[in-house]
């Protein structure tokens, strides 16, 4: 009989506020983005959206505490699994549309895996936060129902990750991503489905926002190939092709910058890419188009311009003043305020961000002639004869370079008659002003301007810095002092989440013996947490007295009791930590000459209550500790707020030829069968008795260093992995090779076994954690989640969950589930998942790279290919859907043989319905399964057919509207099957006379429907009008006229034919 296990899954995550840039998941500027309503007039009202990892988590910034957190569960191939598990997806942008006042806001989320999937929140779900913060497998949720709402899945990017996202400012209906692929997809909110496709850029998409200008409805993409592209969205046509970049082009936003004061719209898009310039481009309508609305007089004079159909046109360059620190780096985000009135931009490894401010028309039109007028006096000057100007002279902060086209367009100044300024002629520096820089305690990975202000601030700026935290800051405009000068406008630093999680990668975690608590460190940072409700309990960087500087933690521990933490630092101290204060109780300092990598306590027995520590360091020495408690009769002591606590005595030293990389105690109680383990640089594991350190075993077989190794608790076997990514199990009694085992693609970092079992679990620098079986040697699950190296992982007392860290910087929670595991199974599952994976990247990689060379080889067909095909690719989704309409199409099929036969062999009796099919009848079972598909993979699985499943579709959606069934389904799967297999069709002569009576079918219905909606929405509106006249006249005594509420209704409502007592007329 087959072995069987419980199966682990990820519940949770959590110590993650920002996640950065990944190995899979690309850098993007859709990080952040702020969840607020249309009115909201404060910056606190707001809430700000994170990628962190597989969440999106949202963010209080007047608290600083987190108040929702959205994720989706994973289904794992096969109908195995609970269901219920944290996706190992990463999410890499996000996107939120305006919450309207009644209506449900949507945030909008792209995935590394292609997917694109819109979580809706309720007004009450955001004004009552709180939500989802905790999740368990195994533990009682308050807020399941909200954890397990199924978002609206996306699939249009095939396996390739979704780089930025964006919603339409004013509909909000429709949405627009683009992936690392190139391909940029509009989709449809509202209908779930995928509008159309836009293909031209060679790149990954960087940016997209959309522009609506009088006369064209556009989008603007920016992309890693160096090009701008405008597009025209009726068209489905790419309107305008900027190439001016030197570089990729790695932001570009665009608004309507209609400042205070202005009536009329100007649409100003900013690009910034790796060449370190910022432009600024005028976005107005094509001149074509103008022209249409032209006399043929005036367009004749405009015959001369060369490119009638641009849409941007390059007005400048953002520059920062002379007075400013100036850099080359690239720009990395470039965005504008919600108001249109500011404009941030961001260069990579930054500290600050600078701000610049728009002036409005009038401020622009003085600019803009103060500058000419210097141009004129200057040229005035230099035409003087007898003053020429010296060669050499630096030419001034306000003078412009000298060009002939400049000249030409220079207005005439003298006139009285005031001057109409030509929008072409104004330059980014007449709009643009800079006014300040703010600057971050670290480097900053994105930026988002905070929806309203608060009094007497201009602005509010939200930063996602690299150190795992957000900081928020505040421009305003100084009070005139003596020093800042007059009306001086700064940024100053408002609050900052930055005591959330590590800012560097976790090194090692630890568990209570209570499994209440845990311990993480890293880089100058240690934490504790509480594992039940996931939330931060201290935040420490500990520190020797001697020293300033927080110490870089390497290993940590609880001491029975767990009141005290030990840490093992790089610099060689060996600290006590109380967790209740936060204090460095005692400081063994210089306990080692080299990094602490690994230690260990021994745990007190009945017999022996005495609790030991044993250390192994790079200066190739074990040394054993015992812990005492400091003795308080010491009353000469100068340091009077000194804080009692256990402290450590040096007992032993043990000698080893390299250095220590791991030491470990076995788990038995007897003092003479203790044993010590130790694991060194020369690939051996030694194995010494406790009380005399005389050696036991050595064991061979590594071929590079140990990193990890664990006994299990009967001390029968001991199992270690280390740099030459193997796993050997070894029998203690002899020293003997069990088994070698083979898995991971990397180092392994950590070996945990469970208690009272022989299973254990592996960490590796691959970022998988592994399930294994010592006494049948061979793997049990594969666990995938972090998106880094995973560094440590801890085990609890049961084996109920396990906690695992890395330089992700997240903690993730995998908890034992009841669902049970087949090997066989499991196997299977995995070769599908491979199967899977390179079918897609084939799809994505090398037939790309195909297409790439065909283009470079004929490069003038180029522009004779589409720019626009479907939206909706094939996905795993997709197949299944359409083999489970294939199905129920031959279900159907056989069940009408089998009625014909039964009514043919037993005249005048009734056949009992098909259990298999529900009980439904054929047309209604097939109408069933069409509702199952979800709306974005309906057009996919309807592909997936043959033709002869086409036939029988065609027959089943006649008849289902004949009935007047799934009218708005069945009619779009029908214009759908037309359009796709349009050739077929016409080939086909058999299925002329079912298109044409499906034709009429679709008009008559479709009418029906739309009298229906319109009879109702009269009979509502109507209905509505009558009380809000009758509560008018509630205080009047004269005669009222009679109406009649059901004059002029649609005759096509069901409702009101009833209501008025007569057939309806259809």
């Amino acid at each position: 009989m087959e072995h069987t296990y419980l199966r682990y899954e990820c519940a949770d995550s959590f110590g993650l506020a920002t996640s950065s840039a990944s190995s899979k998941a690309p850098q993007s500027n859709s990080a952040l983005a702020f969840l607020a309503s249309s009115s909201t007039h404060s910056s606190a009202a707001a809430t700000l959206l994170t990628t962190a990892g597989s969440h999106c988590i949202g963010w209080n910034l007047k608290t600083c505490q987190p108040v929702l957190k959205l994720g989706h569960r994973e289904t794992l191939t096969g109908g195995v699994g609970t269901g219920r598990a944290l996706n190992s997806d990463e999410l890499v942008c996000l996107d939120a549309a305006v919450l309207e006042e009644g209506q449900t806001g949507k945030v909008a989320t792209g995935w590394v895996d292609g997917a694109i999937r819109v979580f809706d929140l309720t007004p009450e779900e955001v004004q009552r936060p709180k939500h989802g913060l905790v999740h368990s497998l195994i533990l009682e949720n308050k807020d399941e129902d909200f954890i397990q709402r199924e978002p609206l899945v996306l699939n249009g990017h095939g396996q390739s990750p979704v780089r930025t996202i964006c919603f339409e400012p004013t509909l909000q209906s429709r949405l627009a991503s683009g992936g690392s692929d190139g391909s940029v997809v509009l989709w449809d909110i509202v209908s779930e489905t995928g509008i159309f496709r836009l293909l031209g850029h060679r790149g990954g998409i960087t940016d997209i926002c959309f522009v609506r200008v009088q006369g064209m409805d556009a989008l603007v993409t920016s992309s890693l190939d160096g090009l701008v592209k405008v597009w025209d969205l009726e068209a489905q046509c790419c309107q305008q092709t900027i190439a001016s970049h030197r570089g990729e082009v790695l932001s570009a936003t665009c608004q309507n910058i209609r400042a205070s004061g202005d009536e009329e719209d100007r649409w100003r898009l900013v690009t910034g890419g790796s060449d370190g310039q910022v432009r600024v481009w005028s976005v107005q309508t094509p001149k074509r188009i103008e022209e249409a609305n032209q006399d043929p007089a005036e367009a004749a004079k405009n015959e001369a311009e060369v490119n009638k159909d641009d849409v941007c046109h390059l007005m400048g360059y953002l520059v920062q003043p002379a007075n400013v620190a100036k850099s080359s780096q690239k720009v990395m985000t470039v965005r504008y305020h919600p108001s249109g009135r500011y404009v941030g931009v961001l260069q990579a490894d930054s500290k600050s961000i600078d701000v610049f401010a728009i002036r409005n028309m009038q401020e622009t039109n003085k600019k803009r002639q103060r500058r000419l007028r210097r141009r004129q006096e200057k040229a005035k000057k230099q035409s003087e004869p007898g003053k020429e100007q010296k060669k050499g002279k630096k030419r001034g902060l306000l003078d412009d370079p000298e060009s002939s086209s400049d000249e030409d367009q220079e207005p005439d100044l003298t006139s009285d008659q005031p001057q109409l300024v030509d929008p072409e002629s104004i330059k980014a520096s007449d709009e643009f002003e800079w006014i300040s820089s703010v600057r971050c305690s670290h480097k900053v990975r994105g930026f988002g301007f905070v929806p309203g202000k608060e009094k007497g601030e201009l602005a509010r700026v939200a930063c996602t810095l690299s150190t795992n935290a957000i900081e928020t800051h505040k421009i305003f405009r100084k009070k005139d002092g003596p020093k800042s000068g007059p009306g001086a406008i700064v940024g100053d630093k408002v609050t900052a989440i930055d005591m959330y999680g590590h800012p560097t990668g976790i090194r090692a975690i630890s568990l209570s013996s209570d499994d209440a608590l845990a311990c993480t460190v890293s880089k100058n940072s240690t934490k504790l947490w509480n594992v039940k409700t996931r939330s931060l309990i201290q935040s420490l960087s500990p520190a020797v007295p001697t020293s300033k500087n927080a110490c870089y933690g390497l290993c940590t521990a609880f001491l029975p009791g767990n009141d005290h933490v030990v840490i093992g630092t790089r610099e060689g101290h060996l600290l006590i930590v109380d967790i209740s204060s936060g204090e460095v109780v005692f400081a063994e300092e210089s306990a080692h000459d080299g990094a602490v990598w690994s230690i260990d306590i021994k745990r007190p027995s009945a017999n022996d209550s005495s609790v030991a520590i044993v250390s192994g360091s790079a200066d190739k020495t074990v040394k054993f500790w015992s812990v005492e408690e400091e003795d308080d009769d010491d009353e000469g002591s100068d340091d009077e707020l000194q804080i009692n606590g256990p402290v450590l005595v040096h007992q032993r030293t043990l000698q080893m030829a390299d250095d220590v990389v791991a030491v470990r105690y076995s788990n038995t109680f007897e003092q003479s069968k203790r044993l010590v383990f130790v694991a060194s640089l020369d690939s051996t594991i030694k194995v010494f008795f406790d009380d005399s350190l005389k050696l036991f075993l050595s064991l061979y077989g590594h071929k590079l260093p140990v990193l990890a190794f664990d006994a299990s608790e009967d001390d029968m076997l001991l199992a270690s992995g280390g740099a030459d990514k193997t796993v050997k199990i070894w029998g203690l009694d002899f020293g003997d090779t069990h088994r070698t085992l083979h898995g991971h693609k990397d180092s392994i970092t950590d070996l945990r076994f469970v208690k009272q079992t022989h299973n254990f679990f592996t960490s590796s620098k691959d970022g998988t954690i592994r399930f294994w079986d010592a006494d049948r040697f061979q793997q049990i699950l594969l666990l995938e989640g972090h998106t880094a190296e995973t560094n440590c992982m801890t085990v609890n007392k049961t084996g109920a969950f396990i906690l695992s860290g890395g330089m992700d910087r997240q903690i993730r929670v995998w908890e034992r589930t009841k669902d049970i595991v087949f090997l066989e199974e499991e196997r299977e599952r995995e070769l599908e998942q491979v199967f899977d994976n390179i079918s897609g990247r084939n799809d994505n990689k090398t037939s790309d790279i195909l297409d790439n060379k065909e283009e470079d080889g004929d490069g003038e067909d180029e522009a004779d290919g589409p720019q626009s095909e479907a939206a909706v690719r094939k996905s795993i989704t997709s197949v299944s859907s359409g083999d489970r309409v294939m199905e129920a199409l031959e279900q159907a099929d056989q069940e009408l043989k089998e009625i014909s036969l039964f009514k043919r062999n037993n005249p005048g009796k009734t056949r009992p319905p098909n259990m298999f099919m529900l009980g439904m009848e054929p047309a209604q079972y097939v109408l069933w399964v069409l509702k199952t598909v979800k709306n974005a993979e309906l057009e996919q699985s309807i592909l997936m057919l043959s033709m002869r499943h086409i036939e029988r579709l065609l027959y089943y959606l006649i008849v289902l509207l004949r009935a007047a069934r799934g009218v708005e389904l069945c009619s779009r799967i029908g214009v759908f099957i037309v359009k796709i297999h349009q050739n077929q069709v016409v080939a086909t002569p058999s299925l002329a006379p079912p298109l044409r009576e499906l034709q009429k079918l679709v008009q008559v219905r479709l009418r029906q429907a739309r009298d229906d909606v319109i009879g109702y929405n009269l009979a509502a509106l109507r209905l509505i009008a009558k009380t809000a006249a009758n509560q008018k006249q509630l205080n009047h005594f004269g005669p009222s006229d009679t109406v009649d509420v059901w004059a002029g209704m649609g005759l096509g409502s069901d409702l009101a034919a009833a209501a008025q007592g007569r057939p309806n007329k259809t």
